[in-house]
């Protein structure tokens, strides 16, 4: 299954690096290389609910090998697409499948024994940042092929990881495990899920760490470029080492050290280290000479290692039966500042270099400030009802 969600991360990012050349070649200005990434996570942000809620109903196996099928579709429709509009389509299209990255994360669990859930949860994302270290490395390495050849290849992998997902995906969860939800069906509706998911108090709180965290990083993604090359004259090559370090990073933590302080500390307080570290590796970054940049940016990573498995495994937990469901809507939080981080960040970097670093610091304390909110009072045992858990 790790595999599985890898090569979905690593066909997805082989075409980001020729993505802002082939929208400007197609006369694309600014603003539409804003929509067409952001039409991504506005669209995982409407389908990741969906799918989880779907996988509750109908199992987690169909639902993520659909996903594959639509991300190879997806990224064939991105190779051919010739016009604009086109090419937006193709985007919405791999953003609906992307949601299914809730539906990688119910399964993780799902396999899990209960004490390993937030290492199963770090292992999927350790997969996911290892594809995105990886895919856009063989995308600049495949850019004599043009984008419609990479975006080919992109496709092939997709194919091959389907037919792979088929043979090798397991068909259940392991015989001697309880289900992490109820086996009788849910509904798959997602207004009613998000509906009934924003009703738990002890959700309320995660739901708002995820969003203000996940908005402070992405805004360092998006307008770190343009503080490298003003601080530290870095051009793409270093800038794309410096982001493979920091995927590197982010992977390592979550694949080999997330499990082990959380068997240790617990979740929440993991939790809470995680966004002050990435507050503090923010805070730190637009000041200071090019070493203490990139040791903040080891630290940031560090911090979002810590802090994306620990936050998913709370979201389960006080999910109680409904799990797909309730992490599709983590992963919607997640989207949504996705899709608006950078634009506010871009913003906030025109009103001055170091603004979008101590906005996303401020962001990481209210973060923290949410988490600790979400006590052990405020939890919920896993195979609780929706209904017994509302406010």
């Amino acid at each position: 299954m790790y595999l599985a969600v890898f090569v979905d991360m690593l066909g997805f990012g082989v075409i980001l690096p020729l993505l802002p050349f082939h929208t400007e070649r197609l006369g694309g200005s600014g603003v539409w290389l804003g929509g067409v990434l952001t039409a991504y996570a506005l669209a995982q942000f409407v389908a990741a609910p969906v799918l989880g809620a779907l996988s509750d109903r109908y199992g987690r196996r169909p639902l993520l090998l659909v996903s594959l099928a639509g991300s190879a579709v997806s990224l064939a429709l991105t190779g051919v697409a010739g016009s604009l509009p086109a090419l937006l389509a193709a985007r919405v299209v791999a953003g609906l499948c992307g949601g299914a990255i809730a539906v990688g994360q119910a399964y993780a669990i799902d396999l899990a024994e209960p004490g390993e859930r937030t290492r199963a949860l770090g292992m999927v994302g350790a997969a996911i940042g290892m594809g995105f270290v990886f895919g856009p490395a063989i995308g600049a390495a495949l850019a004599g092929l043009g984008f419609a050849g990479v975006s080919f290849v992109a496709g092939g992998i997709a194919l091959a990881n389907l037919i792979a997902g088929v043979v090798l995906l397991p068909r259940e969860v392991r015989p001697d495990a309880k289900p992490a939800q109820p086996p009788r069906r849910r509904s798959a509706n997602a207004l009613a899920t998000l509906v009934q998911a924003v009703r738990l108090r002890a959700l309320r709180p995660l739901l708002g760490a995820v969003f203000a965290a996940t908005f402070a990083f992405a805004g360092m993604e998006a307008t770190y470029a343009l503080l490298g090359a003003r601080q530290h004259g870095l051009g793409p090559s270093g800038l794309g080492l410096v982001f493979t370090g920091v995927g590197v990073v982010m992977a390592v933590v979550q694949g080999g050290v997330v499990g082990r302080v959380t068997d240790r500390f617990g979740n929440r307080r993991v939790a809470v280290t995680g966004a002050v570290l990435l507050g503090l590796g923010l805070v730190t970054l637009p000041y200071g000479p090019a070493w203490l940049s990139y040791t903040a940016l080891a630290v940031l990573a560090t911090g979002q290692g810590l802090l994306a498995p620990t936050t998913a495994a709370l979201i389960a937990q006080a999910g109680g039966g409904a799990l797909g469901g309730v992490l599709g809507i983590g992963q919607s939080a997640s989207a949504a500042a996705r899709a608006v981080g950078p634009i506010a960040a871009g913003a906030a970097f025109d009103a001055g270099p170091a603004t979008p670093y101590l906005l996303g610091a401020a962001l990481c304390g209210v973060a923290a400030v949410l988490m600790l909110q979400h006590n052990r009072g405020a939890e919920v045992r896993p195979d609780a009802e929706p209904a017994e858990q509302a406010a």
